[in-house]
């Protein structure tokens, strides 16, 4: 959730980055944080989410401010092979996390898995690299779209 500093951090961040603390760039961060970690949303599901909540916001300035807070690194992307957009609260307590991705709806389901970790590590170690983050996204169709295909 929004600690009371969150506007100060974001505030002096975006100073220390020429931009200004806008009321859009506040409400989609608050947005994120509202939903909580884990979950995926795509531009427009923000822009939509924003919309319903009375706040006057252009998809262009969701996106903008969606670039914005993941290279600051408040948010993270998800970037699908289809070529979509996903984005996500950042957090160090969550950062080696893999997705389920269905390549038919784009509905993102977590999960965290040891062996992928390790086998990331070992990968590294084996050709001199230095592990930063083990990601492992798998391309598959959610139990929904694969009822569907068997209609």
């Amino acid at each position: 959730m929004s600690t009371p500093s969150q506007p100060t951090t974001l505030r002096s961040s975006l100073h220390d980055r020429g931009q200004r603390l806008t009321p859009q760039r506040q409400r989609v961060l608050a947005l994120f944080e509202r939903i909580g970690e884990g979950r995926h949303l795509s531009a427009e599901e923000v822009h939509q989410r924003l919309l319903g909540a009375a706040a006057r916001v252009s998809l262009a300035t969701v996106y903008r401010t969606l670039r914005l807070l993941s290279s600051m690194g408040l948010l993270q992307e998800l970037e699908l092979p289809e070529g979509g957009r996903r984005f996500e609260l950042a957090s160090d307590a969550h950062r080696d996390h893999h997705h389920l991705v269905c390549v038919r709806c784009g509905q993102t389901e977590e999960f965290e898995n040891a062996a992928v970790l390790a086998a990331g590590e070992t990968a590294a170690l084996d050709h001199g690299f230095r592990l930063l983050e083990c990601v492992l996204n798998v391309r598959a169709l959610c139990p929904r779209c694969v009822a569907a295909e068997c209609r």
